[in-house]
């Protein structure tokens, strides 16, 4: 099977017809409205399980999506934590320079000045921007704001960042 990207989290069942409520965590929730075949696993891409949306409709900052074969609460219910991911070949198309987070995962991060500084462990975001979490051997976990004026080259394809830190974050973290 394809690599599975995550869109959403469901947080728990809506009525009591079957919706699921779901937490979208896609820069795009209304793409929710277009799904058709996707699938619930796992936060690490665990136990996938191919589902059809039935239909699915906004609320107040969340999404609501109802599968085909989920009729009821209960049912509904036994998917709360799961994920809901689509394949590759379905995901969003990106503009330049725009990656997802399941790429970027893994990647090392490579300073002008210091070198190889670790790996992308997460990332995540804060405000208006994103942040890079990179994990570093026998030190804290370094956190870095994901703009072109730090990270100025990103290739998915070689597996790495390149980077300038900002004055004083290296020593903040040491």
């Amino acid at each position: 099977m394809e690599k599975l990207i995550i869109i959403g989290k469901i947080t728990g069942a809506h009525g009591v017809r079957g919706e699921l409520k779901v937490f979208p965590l896609t820069d795009d929730p209304r793409r929710f409205l277009k799904l058709k075949e996707c699938f619930t696993c796992g936060q690490d891409m665990e136990k996938p399980e191919a589902k059809v949306c039935a239909n699915a409709r906004m609320d107040r900052g969340n999404v609501l999506v109802r599968f085909e074969g989920i009729e009821d609460r209960d049912k509904a219910e036994l998917l709360r934590g799961r994920f809901i991911a689509v394949e590759r070949a379905n995901a969003v198309k990106l503009k330049k320079d725009s990656y997802f987070i399941t790429d970027l995962k893994g990647l090392t991060v490579i300073d002008d000045t210091r070198g190889d500084i670790g790996k992308v462990v997460d990332c995540f975001q804060t405000g208006p921007q994103y942040t890079l979490e990179i994990k570093r051997s026998a030190k804290k976990n370094l956190l870095l704001p994901f703009v072109k004026v730090y990270c100025y080259e990103v290739s998915i394809e070689e597996g790495f960042i390149k980077c300038r830190l900002p004055e004083g974050l290296y020593e903040l973290y040491d």
